[in-house]
């Protein structure tokens, strides 16, 4: 019994340093809608389906009182939707500049798919959002065996565990033990302990630390990893099973993980 797949997230994890083409977004819209929101705010549901993402950030006690204070009345389903149609325009717009893949990803997945290891994907984007960071991504030398968005079940997104058990099925994965999902939210751990498999946070690039790649190498060592440590406990508080610090560790970890299946040590 050993690894046979990881499935990895997009945005933050595997493209777009920090996870910045959604954010960016969710605060023009609201602002737009004359509601200040922090990017504290803006980033604490990410790895959700977007439309959720937006909902819950109504649901917030704080933008909620807000929004009453500006319309004299709770948020409707009318409002979430308008909102999303606008996150949606605008993030299309912008997306295709956000699909970079980050440091050490193409070449250790390159690697995983040298030694065997199937290569899933799952997301909080739509089908059409997918298509530009596919296409995107693909030029720039990443491309995953396969790829599950929400559109496609639903829109059962994160936390539901659909996502990665349809990348199960199509790469024909026995035993929810021998996949590794990897994300950069606690939506994406949330995800990997609802569907039973390994749950690993990557920490550097991530929406969670929520930095951009120029923030993050203007910090001093000493900064980078008080950043570091704050984003793994965070991890390790949602459940993760591991946290690395980039992709670049994935190769090491799954030896880790393939030693504890031959021992006979599964999932806690």
């Amino acid at each position: 019994m050993k690894i046979e797949a990881i499935i990895l997230d997009w945005a933050g994890t595997t493209v777009d340093f920090g996870c910045f083409a959604p954010v960016n977004v969710f605060l023009t819209v609201f602002e737009d809608a004359g509601i200040k929101v922090t990017l504290e705010e803006a980033r604490k549901p990410m790895g959700m389906l977007k439309i959720d993402h937006i909902r819950t950030m109504l649901e917030m006690p704080r933008i909620r009182e807000v929004w009453n204070e500006k319309y004299g009345r709770d948020f409707t389903e009318e409002d979430v939707h308008a909102l999303y149609m606008q996150f949606e325009s605008k993030l299309m717009e912008s997306l295709a500049t956000y699909t970079d893949p980050i440091q050490y990803v193409t070449e250790t997945i390159q690697q995983l798919k040298e030694e065997g290891i199937r290569i899933g994907s799952t997301t909080g984007y739509t089908d059409s959002m997918m298509e530009v960071v596919t296409s995107h991504a693909a030029a720039k030398g990443y491309e995953p065996d396969f790829l599950v968005t929400p559109t496609q079940l639903g829109d059962k997104g994160r936390p539901y565990p659909y996502m990665i058990f349809k990348n199960m099925e199509a790469m024909g994965i026995q035993a929810t033990k021998q996949v590794v999902k990897i994300g950069d939210t606690t939506s994406d751990i949330q995800e990997a302990l609802n569907a039973g498999v390994w749950a690993v946070g990557v920490i550097i690039g991530s929406s969670e630390m929520g930095l951009s790649e120029e923030e993050y190498m203007a910090l001093s060592e000493e900064e980078q990893q008080f950043a570091i440590e704050k984003t793994a406990r965070i991890f390790k508080e949602t459940g993760a099973h591991y946290t690395i610090r980039t992709i670049k560790e994935l190769p090491a970890l799954l030896e880790k993980i393939n030693e504890r299946l031959e021992r006979g040590i599964v999932l806690a």
